[in-house]
């Protein structure tokens, strides 16, 4: 675990990292990281610093609570509750909502940033997408984001339940999460719940007026081609990026192409 600095929102100590432009950089909108669902400032590596040095602009990365250094999730497996503010025991089926639409808007006014570049990888790029749909961004760049709840989801998650109890996910996680068991349970809980499986904001994308690339590896694990396609069907205005040879991890896999296609889209 690295050392990020701690910035309390809503009574919730979140880890964050800032990364300003060299003072010649011209002034222009923050690019905001949204992490997956296992995610963390960490986890992202140097890939946000590496496209805010290529596009010029400023980023902001942050951990949701419960993730990497940010403040945990209290009995993360129990009932859900509010103790003094502070939010405990499993996720329900709005966190993705909840974060979009109250803690990010209230991070950005903390730090002062109005009409940001979203930029979200999974579960991120869903929660990208519901705050781009209810609150005004400059852009909007997902990858692998999560439309509505599709089997091959439910199988992946549950595979990787087996590998965080019987194998070796645990210890690869907990290399970048302080609570590394209420950061694996929180997210496997409530998407292997009943509950998550009526899942579905493809109407409600609807709203989004701004610029909006999708981006989705054909081998994706976690979901299908049909994320990214039905967010081009409600939102006609997007732009797609389908890699071959790609997994869930776009930036990961393929960050030369990513990133080409992502500065692109935004000098556009």
């Amino acid at each position: 675990m690295t050392g990020m600095p701690i910035l309390n929102i809503l009574g919730i100590p979140l880890e964050v990292l800032l990364i300003p432009p060299p003072p010649s950089w011209a002034s222009g909108p923050t690019l905001i990281f949204l992490h997956e669902g296992l995610g963390s400032v960490s986890l992202w590596r140097d890939w946000p610093a590496r496209l805010c040095t290529q596009l010029q602009l400023p980023g902001l990365v942050y951990s949701r609570q419960g993730y990497g250094s940010s403040f945990p999730v209290l009995d993360a497996r129990g009932e859900p509750r509010v103790v003094n503010g502070v939010r405990q025991g499993r996720l329900q089926p709005n966190y993705m909502h909840h974060e979009a639409l109250t803690v990010l808007p209230a991070l950005m006014q903390a730090l002062g940033i109005h009409e940001p570049i979203l930029v979200g990888h999974s579960d991120g790029g869903t929660i990208a997408l519901i705050h781009a749909s209810q609150h005004p961004v400059a852009a909007c760049i997902v990858m692998a984001p999560h439309v509505m709840v599709e089997e091959i989801s439910v199988q992946a998650i549950t595979q990787a339940r087996e590998a965080f109890s019987q194998g070796v996910l645990r210890e690869r996680l907990a290399k970048f999460h302080s609570d590394v068991d209420g950061a694996f349970w929180q997210w496997n809980d409530v998407w292997l719940s009943a509950s998550f499986r009526p899942f579905d904001i493809r109407t409600e994308i609807e709203s989004i007026t701004s610029p909006l690339l999708a981006i989705q590896g054909e081998d994706d694990a976690y979901g299908t081609l049909a994320q990214i396609e039905d967010i081009a069907r409600h939102v006609p205005h997007t732009q797609l990026l389908k890699l071959p040879k790609c997994g869930h991890s776009p930036h990961k896999d393929q960050p030369e192409q990513v990133n080409t296609a992502i500065a692109s889209f935004i000098q556009r």
